[in-house]
């Protein structure tokens, strides 16, 4: 069997799907799906569900709207991460301005480990309350 499944999007649940997808497009340079871009003749924005692409137009993140959201409470086990998204970087100076790139958009820092030598990263919350990483990438040795 040479075909295998491939990854569409990952779908975020949120309670402010606009205000998600809003976050992750500017985060992550990234566009909306034809048709999902905000209403520009002053109606009101009732998204429930938006698609994220890049500049290709591949999916890359899908927002959700939901009634409720119980935010995660990691590094406490109380309300697990249930999921997180990993993005890379190249050097510890890309790192920090990412950082404070993604708090300037409303993320929460919830872990500082930038003094790791082997893996540097921060661990922080987008506005819903789901943890994602930014890490330096390391290069794999030959």
């Amino acid at each position: 069997m040479d075909s295998y499944p491939r990854r569409m999007h990952t779908a975020l649940d949120t309670t402010d799907a606009r205000g998600l997808a809003e976050f992750y497009r500017v985060l992550l340079g990234l566009r909306y799906r034809p048709g999902d871009e905000p209403p520009s003749d002053g109606t009101t924005d009732d998204a429930d569900w938006l698609v994220l692409v890049d500049d290709d137009g591949h999916r890359q993140l899908a927002i959700q709207r939901v009634d409720v959201l119980k935010r995660s409470t990691w590094p406490s086990p109380d309300v697990p991460m249930q999921l997180h998204l990993d993005y890379a970087v190249p050097s510890l100076d890309e790192l920090r301005r990412h950082r404070e790139r993604a708090e300037e958009l409303g993320a929460t820092l919830l872990l500082d480990r930038t003094g790791d030598g082997s893996e540097p990263l921060y661990v922080l919350a987008d506005p819903a309350g789901h943890p994602f990483c930014l890490l330096v990438e390391q290069i794999p040795h030959a």
